[in-house]
């Protein structure tokens, strides 16, 4: 196998495992967003709930990722936490027109993202 067809492999990898965090992402939001509408939680709660979903999508896709990578694993989930808060940065700055919005917490979610899919890697 040459290097093209490695670096194919793992670009549809990482494609497949960010697919699944947003698709896990937005099964967990709409379940949030049921409990809302269902139970009337705070604005807190609500905050603290979304973050919570940060950092258990990008837990399971770096863990997801160690467990494929099999050495390096911790690089691997620290790409896949990276790579979701780049993806959720510009999807943010596209439906806000601009980085106004998102930018009083970018560093914060930056270090969620980033840590936890670093720690499922290193726990895969």
């Amino acid at each position: 196998m040459g290097k093209r067809e490695i670096y194919t492999e793992k670009v549809i990898f990482i494609t497949k495992c960010m697919l699944m965090a947003y698709i896990l992402t937005a099964g967990l939001l709409l379940l949030l967003a049921f409990m809302l509408y269902r139970f009337g939680l705070s604005e807190k709660v609500v905050s603290i709930c979304i973050i919570a979903i940060y950092i258990v999508v990008t837990f399971l896709a770096g863990m997801l990722a160690g467990k494929k990578a099999g050495k390096r694993r911790f690089l691997w989930g620290l790409a896949m936490g990276i790579t979701y808060y780049m993806i959720l940065v510009i999807v943010s700055m596209i439906v806000n027109k601009g980085a106004q919005a998102v930018a009083g917490n970018m560093a914060t979610v930056f270090f969620l993202c980033a840590g936890s899919g670093m720690m499922g890697g290193m726990l895969s």
